[in-house]
């Protein structure tokens, strides 16, 4: 594992000694180099590594996986709106990169729940960084407050909850197989069970407390989308999942509670996405529905349940992040993001219109994407836990396919606008971003049973 740390904190060599000219194509090989590495070391040991530190199993393993993989194509992406600015901006922009990298990788591997913990709020600072000083518009700081703002009040009673668990068990290393406390002496258990998950459940965002996303997303450059949707918001998930062994007696009524505010938060942030005229509004807020399917796969608590929230957090991850990233790249082109301009985008962007079928596709849950089998194993544990949430969550699918059929089709047919110059085609960096999308879920598409945990 320090090897590891070590080839990551190298890149910080790279970007200062790298000659400006060539500063993005060698933090990108680096990066790329990198996580080729980790990917075959992650390999190699099979998803099956314990130490006192860290530790590696069929959870961590590919949520690290990701966000190791995914890492080259945010430099990649924010390429053509940064080589503008001082070259001494663009190194701090990488190495800002690099940093929140370090930290949401390191926290998907820690065994230990204090050490995961700071890497859970360390990895607040790059991010916040990212959002304030390289977002678009003013209200990009309102945005990091909110994000803030929000992750705080979460990260205090979480915080008080390890203190006061070490200090009775002397140990915070939880385990998949075995858990290593009992909440059977605890004289509040439903607010032990809320101070363990607040900070996981607004960072997912559960319903209820997803007003920071929505604006975090819009407002944050590519990169910082790319980064919150794909491994940022999967923190959430990987904390319900790895705790979740710590409550050895569910608390049946504040799971039960939690669990109908996700689905009723499904099905209207589900709605809602057909009353955006934002584009990357409408991807962020199609993220908040899926994120809730992923509480409500944790909060199942068996084994089909977690390997429905993992493969969900994985499709989404890929998914999203694409969405967001075709999304700029029509931006850079037209200069706008309301979808009612970006009409006929197909007759302008042929080829970026095979690309935004194939991961509508991937979004709307298509047979045999891996949001499909995430979705399939939903549906089986939703319907052992009850029959209603089953309902409403069938009901979903149809706004899944409204939604995203509304998407594309807002964006690549009717008639192109006149006041929109034909723009240059998309090149073969963002052909290039798309397909590092693209290889892992078709990877997941022929090994299905890759992320059973």
């Amino acid at each position: 594992m320090m090897m590891m740390l070590i080839a990551w904190s190298s890149a910080f060599v790279t970007i200062m000694v790298a000659p400006s000219k060539k500063l993005w194509l060698y933090s990108t090989v680096h990066g790329l180099l990198i996580s080729l590495f980790s990917l075959l070391w992650f390999y190699t040991n099979g998803f099956n590594m314990n130490s006192e530190l860290f530790i590696i199993d069929k959870l961590s393993g590919p949520l690290a996986v990701l966000s190791c993989w995914l890492y080259p194509a945010t430099l990649m992406a924010s390429l053509s709106k940064l080589m503008f600015e001082p070259v001494f901006r663009q190194r701090v922009y990488i190495a800002n990169a690099t940093l929140l990298q370090i930290t949401t990788t390191l926290a998907f591997l820690s065994a230990d729940l204090m050490l995961f913990f700071v890497f859970f709020e360390a990895s607040l600072i790059p991010t916040m960084i990212i959002i304030t000083r390289w977002g678009a518009q003013h209200v990009r700081f309102e945005a990091g407050y909110y994000f803030t703002l929000y992750t705080m009040i979460g990260s205090v009673p979480l915080l008080a909850w390890l203190l006061l668990s070490y200090s009775d068990y002397a140990t915070l290393k939880p385990s998949l197989e075995a858990p290593i406390m009992t909440w059977h002496t605890s004289l509040h258990p439903t607010y032990t069970w809320l101070g363990l998950n607040a900070a996981f459940l607004i960072k997912l965002p559960m319903y209820g407390f997803h007003l920071w996303l929505p604006k975090a997303h819009v407002e944050a450059p590519i990169a910082g989308s790319m980064v919150l949707a794909a491994t940022l918001l999967k923190l959430g998930g990987y904390g319900i999942i790895r705790t979740s062994t710590l409550l050895q007696v569910p608390l049946y009524f504040t799971a039960l509670l939690c669990m109908t505010i996700a689905v009723i938060g499904i099905t209207v942030s589900a709605a809602m996405c057909f009353r955006q005229t934002d584009l990357k509004a409408l991807i962020a807020v199609s993220s908040i529905s899926h994120m809730n399917l992923v509480v409500v796969a944790a909060l199942l608590h068996t084994s089909w349940s977690f390997s429905a929230a993992t493969t969900m957090m994985i499709a989404h991850g890929l998914t999203s992040s694409a969405l967001f990233c075709m999304a700029n790249t029509i931006y850079e082109r037209t200069n706008s993001r309301t979808i009612i301009i970006l009409r006929g985008a197909l007759v302008i962007f042929p080829i970026a219109g095979a690309w935004w079928l194939v991961f509508i596709l991937y979004n709307m849950g298509f047979p045999p994407t891996p949001s499909f089998f995430a979705e399939l194993f939903v549906f089986v544990g939703t319907f052992h836990w009850s029959k209603i949430g089953f309902t409403f969550i069938c009901f979903i699918l149809i706004l899944t396919t409204g939604y995203s059929l509304y998407m594309l089709s807002s964006t690549m047919h009717g008639p192109i606008p006149l006041h929109i110059k034909v723009p240059q085609q998309f090149v073969i960096r963002e052909q290039s971003i798309l397909l590092l999308h693209a290889l892992p879920a078709l990877y997941i598409m022929l090994n299905p049973y890759a992320l059973i945990i």
